[in-house]
């Protein structure tokens, strides 16, 4: 709709065509005639001629007021005409005598109407400022959601953790310390909470700012002055309370601490790499395989030579459900677990491109592992209720929208952190139970790139996609679904 700064003043109005309409309800009392013009501002018209049929009505001054656009909703006739909007004008009764209809006047032409130029700048200004309010309005309410998700995993970790404290002594036959895993998930969430007060305002002075890929959903072009390296202050912290309440002396908790850093040490490579040279490729992705490879090799042979604490008084073995039971691997352990290494490191790297969903499922994953080797290892058990409580803490900062991302450093840490539990313990069937969101996106990715340039350019000319884009949750993204709810869609699978 154009707009104008000063009212206009017609000087001369054509004689229209009526058509009688029918009898309106009986709601509108006779009253004077009552005409509605959908311009903007306020009109004047000097002795406009109406003809009704059998009547002629003359008017000496007739004003019209303006409607407000967000209280009304305005209706629009594609005339052809320049004025972008032309409707038509509705009178009802007559002045000082009674009418049975209403009369609704159209123009004869395009020629009848005045020709009126306007400028559209304030037209422009009024639709960007209505957009940008309707935007608003939406990012509030799904950070309000993303807060509401957020809580609601807070809970249900805490009932949980408190239901496996009840009732630790029935799965360790061992009597276990009050909050043997509720306090170390709770001392880590507070203080890195606290700690990302101090520390992502540093992330913003220093403009550590996260790399956006081009190939990625458009929208998270607004992301692009958010800090990453946020896995710098959660990442220690959730490894030095779980030393603290272990014991520094404890040989499993040792082992997947300085397998947890050395794999943030690899991430942290990356992000410098990323950030210094400002775009994503800092450091190749081969090379950082590579690097996880050495790192998983190195733990899987101090496996080998370090005696650590089994219930089955052997190691390498691999506990199975059902009928399988017990699985001696002999040297194939080994491999495995550098296998988990690799693959754990990179699902989380993966599916750390939503706002809250890296975080919130390696919690989930974190307090899954605890569980399982509560019975083998309790001091492992007290490793990932730590971790599990950093990531939660990191929530409070990482959530829609985020403050900072964990970026390379925090993703690939938590990974290698969730496969040193289960090379410590043989738990890699739980692992993958409850890393299932981390095993789901990397393999779609994997079928993406074979389906892409393996499969299809070898058969067609063109490569063909199965999905969208590749992780899942882009492919979510770009299907339509909010970010808050394929991140919620994730943490209750």
């Amino acid at each position: 709709m154009h707009s104008h700064s000063h009212p206009l003043k017609l000087t001369h109005f054509h004689r229209l065509r009526f058509s009688r309409l029918p009898k309106p309800a009986p709601l509108c009392a006779p009253s004077r005639i009552r005409s509605a013009l959908l311009f903007p501002h306020d009109l004047k018209l000097n002795a406009p001629i109406v003809q009704t049929s059998g009547c002629c009505l003359r008017r000496s001054l007739v004003r019209f007021k303006a409607f407000d656009g967000d209280s009304v909703d305005i209706p629009s006739l594609d005339d052809g005409s320049d004025m972008d909007g032309t409707a038509g004008y509705v009178l009802s009764s007559s002045e000082g005598e009674e009418s049975d209809a209403e009369t609704m006047l159209y123009p004869v032409a395009d020629d009848d109407m005045p020709k009126v130029l306007v400028s559209t700048d304030e037209a422009f200004s009024a639709t960007a400022h209505r957009f940008a309010m309707l935007g608003r309005s939406r990012r509030k309410r799904r950070i309000k959601l993303g807060v509401l998700i957020n809580i609601g995993l807070i809970i249900f970790l805490m009932v949980l953790l408190l239901f496996v404290d009840w009732c630790a002594w029935r799965i360790v036959r061992l009597p276990l310390e009050t909050f043997y895993l509720t306090r170390p998930f709770l001392i880590s969430a507070i203080l890195v909470s606290c700690a990302g007060y101090v520390c992502v305002p540093l992330l913003y002075r220093f403009r550590i700012h996260q790399i956006i890929e081009k190939e990625g959903p458009a929208k998270h072009s607004l992301k692009k002055r958010t800090p990453t390296m946020g896995g710098l202050f959660f990442v220690p912290i959730g490894v030095t309370v779980a030393g603290f309440i272990a014991g520094f002396s404890s040989t499993e908790v040792s082992g997947a601490a300085t397998a947890t850093l050395a794999f943030a040490a690899i991430g942290l490579l990356a992000d410098i790499l990323s950030v210094s040279k400002n775009q994503n490729s800092g450091l190749s992705a081969w090379t950082k395989i590579l690097l996880q490879v050495a790192v998983g090799t190195w733990f899987s042979f101090w496996l080998d030579t370090t005696s650590i604490s089994s219930p089955y008084s052997i190691k390498m073995l691999l506990p199975l459900p059902g009928p399988v039971g017990l699985v001696y691997l002999g040297r194939c352990y080994l491999l495995l677990t550098s296998l988990s290494f690799v693959s754990m490191g990179n699902g989380v790297n993966l599916t750390d491109g939503l706002d809250g969903l890296a975080g919130g499922t390696a919690a989930l994953a974190f307090i899954g592992m605890s569980i399982a080797v509560l019975p083998i290892c309790s001091d492992l058990a007290i490793f990932g209720a730590s971790m599990a409580g950093a990531c939660v803490g990191f929530l409070l900062h990482n959530r829609y929208r985020a403050s900072v991302f964990m970026g390379d450093t925090g993703s690939l840490a938590l990974g290698g952190a969730l496969a040193a539990m289960a090379g410590c313990t043989g738990m890699f069937f739980p692992l993958f139970i409850s890393s299932g969101i981390f095993v789901m996106e990397a393999s779609t990715v994997i079928i993406q790139v074979l389906y892409f340039f393996k499969t299809t350019k070898c058969l067609w000319a063109a490569g063909r996609c199965t999905f969208r884009m590749a992780p899942l949750h882009h492919h979510l993204e770009l299907c339509g679904i909010e970010e808050p709810i394929i991140v919620a869609g994730a943490y209750v699978r």
